[in-house]
């Protein structure tokens, strides 16, 4: 069996409220900034692809008085990550011990995701990272679930797909992969073993 899993919400705590409660005080303008301003909308473009500073340009253009919170947003990503989660950093372990090929197909900025193999080692022992901002290419688009069939060999009955996401999981079970919603990531131990029986 092979595992294709998904970064944010399965490895990573990542959320840009983390961020931003330290510098807008106000609930009220905090969840304005980052529904309508920096909103997942705009940010899910950058994983598409799209380049930081002609986000950042964009996004200034229609919200001047923004401008220097805009510019906070990526220089700042990493801040934006609470935290890994342990379980799904041990369940990696124990199925490469068990010599699983995992590999991560992951919707992410490329320029924010440079580094990030040095910084977060336990990324080093996937068997392949394919990362959306690389390819131009988001989920739940099917290419770009077909792009990591190819790259990985990957026969999408012998593989199951972790993704926190319905819409990925569910593109990914139209393809035919084995699939799970991972909703807590503190049950991805169990998930898992389900498909190890």
């Amino acid at each position: 069996m092979k595992f294709l899993f998904d970064l944010g919400g399965v490895f990573f705590d990542w959320n840009p409220k983390y961020f931003y409660k330290k510098i807008i005080s106000n609930k009220k303008d905090l969840n304005f900034f980052l529904t309508k301003v920096c909103n997942d909308e705009w940010n899910i473009k950058q994983d598409a692809g799209r380049s930081i500073k002609n986000a950042e340009t964009e996004l200034i253009l229609r919200f001047p008085d923004y401008e220097n919170l805009i510019k906070m947003y990526y220089i700042n990503h990493r801040s934006m990550i609470k935290k890994t989660f342990h379980q799904s950093i041990e369940i990696l372990k124990y199925l490469k011990s068990k010599n699983h090929n995992c590999y991560v197909l992951s919707n992410w900025s490329a320029e924010t995701f440079k580094g990030m193999t040095e910084d977060y080692d336990f990324l080093n022992s996937f068997d392949g990272l394919l990362i959306s901002g690389e390819e131009g290419l988001i989920k739940p688009n099917p290419n770009i679930y077909k792009l990591a069939i190819e790259r990985f060999d990957l026969m999408v009955s012998n593989c199951v797909f972790i993704d926190d996401k319905f819409e990925n999981v569910n593109t990914a079970k139209k393809l035919g992969f084995k699939i799970i919603h991972l909703v807590d990531p503190s049950t991805i131990k169990k998930d898992i073993e389900f498909f190890l029986k």
